[in-house]
């Protein structure tokens, strides 16, 4: 555990915020240094295009008993800040997965790469799931080895359009939620962090074997259509395509790996009051597959 994350908690535990005041203030913020692009600008669909559509620069995709929808990149990209403004359905969604997440599946079929941003459906009165979840050359593909962790949100994800983002650089992993740090995965060694280039989805799409409470709730198409709105897109990426340099994006104040303390305070504050599974803590877990714990 780094010095900085190690004086964060302790000043969490000596000063501790109350829940319901929101996160402390993260004293960067990415977002706002990267533009936004129109979805046609760095987009296209890639299924269900009957069940997409474009109205004043917000994407709307949906589910229903027919199909989904997804839609991917124009690029591949080796490092960098990917963004965008999402909100959720409210009501009965178990069983549904929106998402945003990078992945080269289509490339390396049974031994992709994949940095998930994932919304697990929910049932009534309850609240979203938010996984994110790092795969490795092939670790979801077949015998699925899995780097979850899973968070509530501090705010309803269904009333307004929240920010969601990854940062990734050679050197690690940031997940963050309207520039609030809610996960970062260091690199540990080349076997354990995703190093070759990936496209940008997104996607509605029907998980009901698993999403909601492992699978206890499925998807119930009474409550059809399922919809998801995307808003705000920003790609401040390396184009894997492109032989100029580029600089690989940073979360941090500083241009580099690691955080700001002010980060580091934010995120362990989601860690205390938010976070409520850790692949890295599961018991059940055959922590020999995932050395980096």
């Amino acid at each position: 555990m780094s010095l900085l994350l190690l004086l964060s908690l302790v000043f969490l535990l000596l000063f501790p915020f109350p829940n319901n005041a929101g996160p402390p203030a993260p004293g960067y913020y990415p977002t706002s240094r990267i533009g936004s692009i129109a979805f046609n600008q760095g987009f296209r669909n890639l299924w269900g295009s009957q069940h997409q559509r474009i109205d004043q620069g917000t994407l709307t995709i949906w589910l229903d008993k027919t199909s989904g929808s997804g839609f991917k990149s124009l690029n591949p990209y080796s490092s960098g800040y990917f963004g965008v403004a999402i909100k959720l359905q409210p009501g009965y969604t178990a069983g549904v997965i929106t998402s945003f997440y990078l992945s080269n599946d289509e490339v390396h079929p049974g031994n992709h790469d994949e940095i998930d941003i994932e919304f697990l459906g929910t049932t009534f009165g309850k609240p979203y799931v938010l996984q994110t979840n790092v795969y490795v050359k092939g670790s979801g593909d077949g015998n699925i080895i899995g780097r979850e962790m899973k968070v509530h949100l501090w705010f309803d994800p269904t009333k307004d359009f929240h920010n969601y983002a990854i940062v990734w650089n050679p050197n690690e992993i940031i997940f963050l939620v309207d520039d609030v740090p809610i996960r970062r995965y260091p690199k540990k060694s080349d076997a354990t962090f995703p190093q070759r280039p990936m496209w940008l989805y997104g996607s509605i799409w029907d998980a009901s074997s698993w999403a909601t409470e492992n699978g206890r709730y499925k998807a119930d198409y009474i409550y059809q259509p399922f919809v998801g709105k995307y808003n705000n897109f920003k790609i401040g990426g390396c184009n894997a395509n492109s032989r100029s340099y580029c600089r690989p994006a940073s979360a941090s104040p500083y241009g580099g790996a690691g955080l700001s303390r002010q980060q580091y305070a934010a995120m362990a504050w989601v860690d205390k009051y938010y976070k409520f599974y850790d692949y890295c803590k599961d018991q059940q877990r055959d922590h020999r597959l995932t050395p980096e714990c």
